[in-house]
């Protein structure tokens, strides 16, 4: 009897649940402490703002419809710091180093979550792997504190300072984008140390675990050069920082930046173009923006960070090899070749699924329930403007940014469900969602190939 109860327990909980089931419990924990009277000066909370905060802290989203700094005690503001560090790294990632040190042994299912979100592929010291992810997360959280703390001492008492830096320093390599302040980061548009450090953080964060190994490991010579993972990452994230900051410039000139000095409207344009894929912090109002302008950052949010980080969206490596799969197409190629290596076909199915999936997710469901649950008694003409603010919040969801056009206060319940929803199907991921679902891979049968018409 308890054999076939622990095949059958063993089964129900697939590594994809165990990952959502965690992500779910912290996020339900989370919204009952923030419903909690001691999390708000005002007294309860209302539980949809509650459970909306704790979901975008633990998916590391950073859209808000309260005001951090002024809705929430310093407990509430201590556990959404919590919520979005244990976010970032996975609360799978918090177990297992939790049971190292018990002395407890990890279990197969837990090492193969762990091996899924920070490695390309299974291998390596385990125990290891988890100790470096917690060692590069605090040092590098602790120089950012360090520096925002210089920053923030000469315009707060001491106490004050620290708390803001260390809180805006976790938010920003999490590329959660909370911030305590309540435009955000717009009183510092023009400030080249704050916008480079919270820039720094960002990229550090999203490029991923694994990323960052190697990058340390080829600059300390014990690598002789970077995994194609490594190579494919950092170059689309340096593409597009680099195009969005060109693009974000060229369409704001005459516009939001008309006033601006040259060196001024560089800083907005780059930190815009690095906070929009990954984080939700801002150093202009994002509702003033161009239409061209709006349908960059859309394009940015919904790329998002590379894999292994704490950032969300189809990734950076997603977006550079369906660029791949359609240059060789055009070529004439049926394989996808870079770097002189050949990318699985398996690897290619994931990513066109895994695409179409995101888009299905943010275009057809997410946005549909937000102009289903839109207020009745306004023309239609007269709520034209909100379509495009509706997929800009739906797409900053999914992509775990953060930016909104400034609708997010404005949300009805029913609207903030279904961001709740997004941003939980973006942190987890489309695919794993959707492999939750089944309890197990099933073989299909073949037949007999025909083909059809496409394109």
């Amino acid at each position: 009897m308890l054999k076939r109860l622990k095949i059958t327990l063993t089964r129900l909980f697939t590594p994809q649940r165990i990952f959502l089931l965690s992500f779910g419990g912290v996020i339900l924990l989370g919204a009952f402490l923030l419903w909690h009277p001691f999390s708000s000066p005002e007294g309860h909370l209302n539980f949809i703002d509650a459970l909306f905060t704790a979901t975008s802290a633990v998916c590391v989203t950073g859209l808000t419809v309260i005001d951090l700094g002024k809705e929430l005690t310093l407990t509430g503001q201590l556990i959404t710091l919590l919520l979005f560090q244990i976010g970032g790294l996975g609360i799978v990632t918090f177990a297992v180093l939790l049971f190292g040190l018990m002395g407890r042994g990890i279990s197969f299912k837990g090492r193969e979550i762990i091996h899924s979100t920070f490695l390309p592929t299974p291998g390596g010291d385990f125990f290891l792997l988890i100790k470096r992810v917690f060692t590069y997360t605090f040092v590098i959280e602790g120089i950012g504190t360090l520096f925002l703390f210089l920053k923030f001492i000469g315009e707060m008492p001491l106490f004050r300072a620290f708390y803001f830096a260390l809180y805006h320093a976790v938010s920003a390599f999490n590329n959660c984008g909370f911030s305590l302040f309540a435009n955000s980061l717009m009183d510092y548009q023009g400030d080249w140390f704050l916008n480079s450090i919270v820039m720094a953080l960002i990229i550090i964060g999203g490029i991923g675990f694994f990323v960052q190994q190697e990058v340390l490991d080829y600059w300390k010579g014990k690598r002789k050069s970077l995994s194609l993972h490594t190579r494919l990452a950092l170059l689309t994230t340096l593409f597009l920082i680099v195009t969005g900051g060109v693009a974000f410039y060229l369409f704001e000139m005459q516009y939001l930046l008309k006033e601006k000095s040259l060196t001024q409207s560089f800083l907005i344009s780059v930190f815009q173009s690095v906070t929009a894929r990954t984080c939700g912090f801002n150093t202009v109002d994002i509702g003033e923006l161009t239409n061209p302008t709006i349908l960059v950052l859309l394009i940015l949010m919904f790329i998002g960070a590379s894999p292994g980080s704490t950032g969300g969206g189809i990734k950076t490596t997603s977006f550079a090899l369906l660029i791949l799969i359609i240059i060789n197409q055009l070529r004439g190629s049926e394989r996808v070749n870079i770097f002189h290596r050949t990318i699985p076909q398996e690897t290619i199915v994931k990513v066109i699924t895994l695409i179409f999936a995101a888009f299905v997710l943010t275009g057809a469901i997410a946005s549909l329930l937000l102009f289903l649950g839109e207020s009745g008694g306004v023309t239609p003409q007269a709520s034209r403007h909100l379509f495009v603010e509706y997929v800009f919040e739906a797409t900053s969801a999914f992509g775990t940014v953060g930016l909104s056009m400034g609708i997010t206060h404005k949300l009805n319940d029913l609207q903030k469900l279904a961001i709740i929803f997004l941003m939980f199907a973006g942190r987890v991921g489309p695919l794993t969602l959707a492999f939750s679902l089944h309890a197990a891979k099933k073989k299909g049968l073949t037949y007999a190939e025909e083909t059809i018409m496409v394109g």
